[in-house]
């Protein structure tokens, strides 16, 4: 009687990261990245209702954030991976496909800021308040959109034999395909650390630990931001260490793990200068309604 042959565990990957519907290409990737951005955009909106905002304010401030953080991102990208797009052999229009994958979240954060501050003054919202009830929502984009890099392949450790390794195929990022092996079956590289996975999980854990926080304690105007830096930052910091995908690299070590570990020391920083401030609230503004006796006038609804 044959031995039963034992089941190799592993983390599959899909061999598909597009579908074509009608004329377009639909990419996971860009897929997971918006349903980050309702998501944050959903529990931004709840947590600035409790501060003294609305809905609409949210979304005012959101149509400037969004579009500036999507820019950033990909500067920030192109700039840290730019042999990726420039030097021989190279195709320099794919710094414009964003579409095959390639965010920075620094540069995000950094220009979804600056947006941000914009629409926030546009609406009468303190920026502060604003930023504070965004940051858990950010973590819940940035743990969502991470299963963007699980289509695409990408973010993975170095090799593993744990139950839980990733596997990783060779893909096509123009066709979102996999390539394939003479057999037909789609080329596998090897089995990896799933980061990518790791860092989903700290976001979502993160967003839950900031959310308690905030509502344990009186944290003062920009603190819950601040934390938001040294939550994830922390996490990004063992991540990238783990990582084994090819990047450029600062004295031996990636340029991304520099970049977290300094800004984790500035997070701490900012964290012990704005915690003991008051709390930031969204200042009242009553809304007018036309009286039928008296047309042109308002009073307070």
């Amino acid at each position: 009687m044959n031995a039963p042959v034992a089941t190799e565990l592993f983390f599959p990957s899909p061999a598909v990261s597009a579908f074509q519907l009608g004329p377009l290409t639909i990419r996971f990737y860009a897929l997971a990245i918006l349903a980050g951005i309702l998501v944050g955009v959903w529990l931004t909106a709840r947590r600035l209702r409790f501060r003294g905002g609305t809905t609409s304010q949210t979304l005012d401030i959101i149509a400037w954030a969004v579009p500036f953080g999507i820019v950033g991102g990909r500067l920030y990208h192109v700039i840290t991976d730019n042999q990726l797009y420039f030097g021989p052999g190279r195709d320099p229009s794919g710094a414009f496909r964003i579409w095959e994958g390639g965010l920075g979240i620094w540069g995000a954060v950094a220009l979804g800021l600056v947006g941000a501050l914009i629409g926030a003054r546009r609406a009468g919202v303190p920026f502060p308040a604003f930023v504070d009830a965004a940051a858990p929502g950010l973590l819940l984009a940035q743990g969502l959109g991470r299963w963007g890099n699980w289509f695409n392949n990408e973010l993975y450790g170095e090799p593993t034999d744990l139950p839980w390794k990733l596997q990783i195929h060779a893909m096509n990022p123009a066709t979102g395909q996999a390539l394939t092996a003479p057999d037909g079956t789609p080329e596998i590289l090897g089995y990896f650390q799933p980061t990518f996975l790791y860092e989903s999980l700290w976001c979502l854990a993160a967003a839950s630990l900031l959310m308690f926080l905030d509502r344990r304690y009186t944290l003062g105007a920009g603190s819950v931001f601040a934390l938001y830096i040294v939550f994830y930052t922390g996490g990004r910091f063992v991540f990238e260490l783990m990582r084994s995908d090819p990047a450029n690299l600062i004295l031996g070590l990636r340029v991304n793990t520099w970049v977290s570990g300094l800004l984790f020391l500035a997070g701490l920083a900012l964290f012990q200068r704005l915690r003991t401030r008051p709390r930031s609230a969204v200042p009242h503004v009553p809304v007018l309604r036309q009286d039928s006796e008296a047309p042109g006038k308002g009073i307070p609804a």
